[in-house]
């Protein structure tokens, strides 16, 4: 069995949801880790886990990262982190998504991107992830209309991810 962890220095997860149903607000978590475990060298049937850290979000506003933070998004007082395992197989990533200590099952699409040797000599593997959910499925109710009737928040959440592993 081999051990590959997130670089999370040349990685980023990141999400976009509708605002007032007429433009996306892009967003990232700054701090995060995970590891992959596999038993061969092409990923398939690989062992995923990765967590994400609540406070670390940034969607390049403060005062609305501060919001999400909040009791009435993310709660990041009562729950820090944000986690998902999973397994990898056929360009698919499918396994249980824990927000708001909700559990729900996600799947993801996958592309590797490539594979090769960092310039310290140690083995890299890169992919990109991307996939959507629903937020209120995790508890992430927030509901708040405009006067036109859209949501200040859109429901749908589309998730991405660059990801670049380094075996250990």
């Amino acid at each position: 069995m081999t051990q590959w962890n997130i670089d999370a220095g040349h990685s980023q997860i990141g999400f976009k949801v509708k605002h007032l149903g007429i433009a996306n607000v892009s967003g990232y978590f700054r701090k995060f880790s995970g590891t992959v475990q596999t038993g061969n060298d092409d990923f398939e049937n690989a062992g995923v886990t990765f967590t994400l850290e609540v406070a670390s979000i940034d969607t390049n506003n403060t005062e609305r990262d501060a919001h999400l933070s909040s009791s009435l998004f993310f709660d990041a007082a009562r729950f820090p982190t944000i986690h998902f395992t999973g397994l990898l197989a056929d360009d698919t990533l499918k396994g249980e998504l824990t927000i708001l200590n909700n559990t729900r099952p996600v799947s993801l699409q996958v592309e590797h991107t490539g594979s090769g040797i960092g310039r310290f000599n140690d083995h890299r593997a890169g992919f990109e992830l991307s996939g959507k959910i629903n937020r209120k499925d995790f508890g992430l109710n927030f509901h708040l209309l405009n006067e036109a009737g859209n949501l200040i928040v859109g429901d749908e959440v589309k998730l991405s991810g660059e990801i670049e592993l380094i075996r250990l």
